[in-house]
């Protein structure tokens, strides 16, 4: 069972940053700048963002290093503190557009989505052989 999880988990940061990169690229083609840099700075900040979570959990849940209870919800709320001043900056002064910002923080729900349809699928097509 922690196969599939670990399998799972390295699926959607795989996915994070392959979104990240496409949408850095591919944005500034299709959309304007500040539609463009919102999106890349969201993918960015939210990538970031659940890579930390994914290190300060597998650290503070490791057999022998158990962090306690509430290490792990400071770490998760300054990690919240700091993201919400950072969208907080960007919006109020205007750097990136918000429809932008919002597009590129989906980037975890959209790798989470395609990791939950490709591993359903796995399961349908399993027993349908």
């Amino acid at each position: 069972m922690m196969e599939i999880q670990f399998k799972i988990l390295g699926f959607v940061t795989r996915c994070n940053w392959a979104l990240l990169a496409l949408g850095a690229v591919a944005g500034p083609m299709l959309l304007p700048m500040d539609v463009a840099l919102g999106l890349t700075l969201g993918g960015l900040l939210v990538t970031v963002n659940f890579h930390l979570l994914a290190r300060t959990l597998s650290k503070g849940l490791t057999p022998g290093r158990l962090s306690s209870r509430n290490v792990i919800l400071a770490k998760y709320y300054v990690r919240f503190f700091v993201s919400a001043v950072i969208i907080y900056f960007l919006i109020s002064r205007h750097l990136v557009d918000p429809v932008g910002l919002l597009l590129g923080l989906s980037a975890v729900v959209v790798s989470i989505t395609l990791a939950t349809v490709c591993e359903l699928t796995k399961l349908i097509f399993k027993e349908a052989v």
